[in-house]
């Protein structure tokens, strides 16, 4: 129903910056999106929610995130975008774009997308 196609990602010296971008396809008819996010995963570590952000402009962050990094949504193009700036080794990992929504009174699901690499390093 949902495909999230992320871009963006890439090797980045510390301190510099980078923005991802996913964009949603929905295929089908009365299906609304209602949570955009990102989450991340690092070799050996746990997948951790990066930001989200509600179809009416809420947004959440990870604290090791906040006042970095910044996302924002297109809702009329189903698109979420993640700034992402003052980069540390530590930002280093794979993100995944992530999706939740239903069609029309359903059940919520989940989507994500295939993850796109984010390196930090000199």
């Amino acid at each position: 129903q949902v495909q999230l196609v992320e871009s963006g990602g890439g090797l980045v010296q510390p301190g510099g910056s980078l923005r991802l971008s996913c964009a949603a396809s929905v295929s089908v008819s009365r299906f609304n999106i209602n949570t955009m996010g990102w989450y991340r995963q690092a070799p050996g570590k746990q997948r951790e929610l990066v930001a989200a952000i509600t179809s009416s402009g809420s947004t959440n962050y990870a604290d090791s995130v906040k006042g970095r990094f910044t996302i924002s949504r297109n809702n009329a193009r189903n698109t979420v975008y993640l700034q992402m700036n003052s980069l540390s080794p530590e930002d280093t990992a794979d993100y995944l774009c992530h999706a939740r929504g239903r069609t029309g009174l359903g059940p919520m699901d989940d989507y994500w997308g295939q993850g796109t690499q984010v390196t930090v390093s000199s």
